[in-house]
């Protein structure tokens, strides 16, 4: 844990989240118990992230278990009220890469499609909601740019910016708009157990938490199982 340590401060610590690990402990399911996948949460590794003081860092918000990069920490109390703040207001600007199957049309465009939840009874899948939705629904707003296309042009390499903070949002827009995440169980063609992982890293952060100073801006490396289709689409370390 201590290599995933991307930024570190009097206030805050950012780390590379790895993929395939819950960021705190919770029930264990079905698609755990049978892919094997760990259910030792990220947090049980704070205790090594002290670097000094009396207290580990805790979570300031929350990426899903198969999203890697850049997951932020609050050092201290004072730290996590200021960080929450900046989080609810939208005052922190969060980068995501994804590779996509399909070949969307423009370059870049805007997503504005509200998201209702699937079913009460099934946790927090989500789905884009209808006219006769609306009343229920929650907006929301996502901008895309496309970094790079696969020469077939069936992947493209996609940089998704988040202007709210829907549970599942990124997922849903790609899979509304024609192009799902690869490896996405959910929302997605990828298979509920193995499979290539889910293509989406939130590759950067940018977060004003000194009112004198620049934003701070920290970038997380692509994870290991995306690296294969990124370079099809034209990426390069």
């Amino acid at each position: 844990m201590l290599a995933r340590v991307l930024h570190r401060d009097a206030m805050m610590l950012v780390i590379d989240k790895p993929p395939g690990m819950p960021v705190h402990k919770g029930p264990q399911n079905a698609q755990s118990k049978r892919s094997g996948l760990s259910d030792q949460p990220l947090d049980s590794f704070f205790p090594a992230l002290r670097f000094g003081l009396p207290r580990p860092p805790e979570l300031a918000h929350r990426l899903d278990r198969d999203t890697s990069g850049c997951l932020v920490l609050g050092r201290h109390r004072q730290a996590l009220a200021r960080l929450g703040d900046l989080f609810k207001t939208g005052a922190i600007a969060k980068t995501y890469w994804a590779v996509v199957e399909g070949d969307p049309e423009a370059d870049a465009g805007r997503i504005d499609v509200p998201l209702i939840r699937l079913d009460p009874q099934r946790g927090w899948w989500m789905k884009a909601a209808d006219e006769s939705q609306s009343a229920d629904s929650l907006p929301s707003t996502t901008l895309w740019t496309v970094l790079g296309r696969s020469a077939d042009r069936s992947l493209a390499w996609m940089e998704l910016t988040p202007l709210t903070g829907r549970t599942h949002q990124l997922r849903v827009h790609c899979q509304a708009s024609g192009w799902p995440i690869i490896g996405d169980p959910i929302y997605g063609s990828g298979p509920r157990f193995g499979g290539p992982g889910l293509h989406l890293h939130a590759r950067a952060i940018r977060i004003p938490l000194h009112l004198k100073k620049p934003p701070i801006t920290v970038e997380a490396p692509p994870p290991a199982h995306m690296l294969a289709a990124l370079a099809a689409c034209n990426w390069s370390a």
